[in-house]
């Protein structure tokens, strides 16, 4: 049985949509958990080494194969990487933390968040089990893997069994995308660097706990490096004129997790934590 320690649900327990995340009931037991991963370099006390040279791909790119989770690994540290410590990201609050000034809202975004803010976020549809789109799930505490070929990447999403494709076959991005909850995503490689476009997400989705969002409208670059063995760093832009004044940035960062499995965190249609917490909606 793996049980696991959401660290940062303790830490930030007093909001509600963060209780949500602790109260939902998951399977704790499953097959193959602690079934060691294969060519995984270890050190000497067999630890993973995390610093390891990244594997490759038939083509000399980096393979992005794995599975991540946000990392919070403090400052001149190392994160065992294993699936009992699963940690959010620093931005799960408020994406544009490190921006100066804040994430740039348009003037009607501003009063919505926050009033979001300021009630907990008791309306996220996190907590309703709608799908979180793929700028969230980077900062939530579930993990995500990621199945590396040559014509497509598939990032599949513990929470809720979520899948997301980005297509590297070199198609071109839909002209009039059906809004949908991943969007839509092409990719290609600049040296070492992934880049993916997205564009056709939901606009009624959330990308952080204060509950800014994109839009229909929004293109989204995500440029993905694998720094070495065992860590991601994913620099995201946003160009949404209609929710945002200027384009902005983020840097998230993901700590790959070994020797584990992905196990359904599923709240969908039997959802009860409205019920039980006697919510006024």
């Amino acid at each position: 049985m793996r049980r696991r320690n959401l660290t940062d649900c303790s830490a930030f327990i007093v909001t509600i949509p963060l209780l949500a995340l602790c109260l939902v009931p998951f399977h704790l037991s499953a097959q193959w958990i602690g079934y060691p991963t294969a060519n995984v370099p270890r050190n000497a006390d067999g630890s993973v080494d995390m610093q390891a040279p990244s594997p490759l791909m038939s083509s000399g790119r980096p393979n992005l194969s794995g599975i991540w989770i946000s990392d919070r690994t403090p400052e001149g540290e190392e994160t065992p990487s294993d699936g009992f410590r699963l940690s959010s990201s620093r931005q799960m609050a408020n994406l544009g933390v490190d921006l100066p000034d804040g994430l740039p809202y348009q003037d009607w975004l501003i009063p919505i968040v926050e009033e979001r803010t300021n009630n907990l976020a008791i309306n996220d549809p996190h907590i309703r089990c709608i799908p979180d789109n793929f700028l969230r799930a980077y900062g939530l505490p579930h993990m995500l893997k990621f199945v590396h070929t040559p014509k497509i990447i598939l990032v599949l999403n513990e929470m809720n069994a979520g899948y997301r494709q980005v297509f590297t076959d070199g198609r071109a991005l839909p002209d009039s995308p059906t809004p949908s909850f991943q969007g839509y995503s092409t990719a290609n490689w600049s040296g070492d660097t992934l880049i993916i476009d997205t564009i056709g997400v939901r606009d009624d989705t959330w990308i952080d706990w204060n509950g800014s969002v994109i839009t229909e409208n929004a293109k989204v670059r995500e440029e993905i490096t694998r720094l070495d063995y065992g860590h991601l760093e994913i620099k995201v832009t946003v160009d949404d004129p209609v929710a945002y004044t200027e384009p902005w940035s983020a840097t998230l960062t993901q700590r790959l997790v070994v020797d584990a499995e992905l196990i359904d965190e599923i709240c969908l249609e039997n959802e009860r934590f409205v019920e039980h917490m006697n919510l006024p909606f």
